[in-house]
């Protein structure tokens, strides 16, 4: 059995390191903060018993629990990631563990009255009657993904104490950056040396995932002509007004939150602008491939049009693909699949295989040559103050950890 509060006290070490990482940034790690849990982590995994622990110019971690059995097993790996979101501060995160979950609100901040509620988040009504862990309404919680981490540590440490648990051997990879899109860019796969491996990245309980979006970033930048609004007939552009228009002009019910399943979108995440110049921050999101091209061209062609409109640049597009779908390269290996499913059977847990609505690591690592499926970490309402995870379902993650490498020694 994991011991429970092991695991809260892992997580809840790892969760109170600011580890925010920083698009604008051009250093990997992209901030210097994300070093004080590499660090740390690094020398956990020596003092648990892992081997070949290392630690690379750029915060990048590896180490190797070796195989227990006499036969040839292949090397498989986890990963997970160890910097938090962006879009929401992770300093200064204040945990709350709330037992025995009665269903009802709680109340995360009752000075700001935040309150993490079923009636909107109907999610966790799963979880009554279980130990689940929240922010205090000021901070995203990180779960995103030191649940991740506080699982493959968790499972290698369990592993080493129970030698009578045959398993091949298991690398482990923990990355920088993977919130800002470059958590794999620096990931040495001939190095790592497994044949497959597993993100620890999804969400709730049961989650199994090899399909993920096809992605890309625009910056959308927006070009006026500033004059005093005393003088302003027929010389001043407002770069504002154009940009509303060219928000407008995009299918407004493509966006994140009227779309669900293999269904794409354009996600306007950020906007800074003035008379003279707006900046437009988009994301752009789709299973389907040729769905996603057709994407960027309408972004492009909306450019066009308003430029001609204008009869000059008032508009200039930049996009910037980020990951591709890892279906393309997971299907061909489709026996890692079916072995998490399985262990997740066998550990009565009920496997959700559906497209993952983002990326993770896995993602970029299947094109890098190390196919990677998705699996559970437990987090729900991740980015942002509604933040919780049920540690029962990290003990669950845990487990199928375990379960993966037992079984896969098993597959002669």
């Amino acid at each position: 059995m994991i011991n429970k509060q092991h695991l809260i006290d892992r997580f809840i070490s790892y969760v109170t390191v600011d580890t925010e990482s920083d698009p604008a940034s051009e250093t990997t790690p992209s901030t210097a903060k994300q070093w004080d849990l590499a660090n740390a982590l690094a020398q956990e995994l020596k003092d648990i018993g892992m081997t070949d622990v290392t630690i690379d110019e750029n915060a990048y971690i590896m180490a190797t629990l070796p195989s227990n059995v006499d036969h040839e097993v292949p090397t498989i790996g986890f990963v997970s990631h160890f910097d938090t979101s962006p879009d929401f501060t992770g300093a200064n995160v204040k945990p709350q563990i709330i037992e025995n979950y009665d269903g009802k609100d709680i109340v995360l901040n009752a000075e700001k009255d935040i309150i993490l509620s079923p009636s909107y988040f109907d999610d966790l009504l799963q979880y009554k009657g279980q130990t689940l862990i929240t922010t205090d309404g000021n901070t995203l919680l990180g779960a995103d993904d030191k649940a991740g981490i506080t699982e493959i540590v968790s499972a290698m440490e369990y592993l080493i104490q129970h030698p009578e648990i045959k398993h091949g051997p298991i690398r482990v990879g923990f990355t920088p950056d993977e919130e800002i899109g470059r958590g794999a860019h620096k990931f040495d796969v001939e190095k790592f040396g497994a044949e497959w491996a597993y993100t620890m990245d999804g969400s709730q309980i049961g989650e199994l995932e090899y399909e993920n979006f096809n992605a890309a970033g625009a910056t959308v930048k927006v070009k006026g002509k500033i004059v005093h609004p005393g003088y302003a007939k027929g010389k001043l552009v407002n770069s504002m007004y154009i940009a509303t228009d060219f928000i407008n002009s995009l299918p407004r019910l493509e966006t994140p939150e009227h779309t669900e399943g293999y269904q794409g979108f354009f996600h306007l995440h950020g906007m800074e602008g003035k008379v003279e110049e707006t900046v437009l921050k988009y994301i752009i999101r789709d299973h389907d491939k040729g769905h996603f091209e057709a994407r960027k061209e309408v972004m492009q062609k909306l450019a066009n049009e308003i430029n001609s409109e204008y009869g000059r640049e008032v508009i200039e597009i930049e996009i910037k693909d980020q990951y591709f779908n890892m279906k393309e390269k997971v299907e061909p290996v489709m026996h890692i699949v079916d072995i998490a499913e399985e262990a997740m059977k066998e550990l009565n847990i009920k496997p959700i295989i559906k497209p993952i609505r983002g990326g993770t690591d896995g993602s970029q690592l299947s094109y890098m040559g190390l196919p990677c499926p998705n699996i559970f970490a437990g987090g729900h309402n991740f980015h942002g103050r509604y933040e919780y995870v049920p540690v029962e379902s990290m003990i669950k993650a845990t487990e199928v950890i375990c379960k993966i490498a037992e079984l896969t020694a098993l597959k002669k």
